[in-house]
């Protein structure tokens, strides 16, 4: 095999690896957005983040050869304030407003 044909092969998938890598970082990122929402969940969000970073969520899945993880994290919808909430007590009984 010619040695430049080889030489100009690696230089090429060298210099393509980044944006495959960032690439295959939203497509996964995407699959697994697909898979939530296929399961019926309708409030979340699934982010990338760096691999060392401190976020809320759980980790679903990592990519860029594990220096990124995928995080999911289920929105939680605020109640309004002024709104009564029916609440179960320990001993059975039902109260509107959260007083047991």
């Amino acid at each position: 095999m010619n040695p430049r044909l080889v030489t100009t092969a690696w230089i090429l998938a060298a210099a393509s690896a980044p944006v495959l890598a960032a690439e295959s970082c939203d497509t996964l990122r995407s699959q697994i957005e697909s898979k939530i929402s296929g399961a019926g969940v309708t409030s979340f969000k699934v982010i990338v983040v760096e691999g060392s970073a401190v976020v809320r969520g759980q980790v679903v899945g990592s990519c860029d050869l594990g220096t990124k993880k995928i995080v999911y994290q289920r929105d939680s919808i605020p109640v309004p304030r002024n709104e009564r909430i029916l609440t179960e007590c320990k001993d059975g009984r039902m109260s509107i407003g959260g007083d047991c």
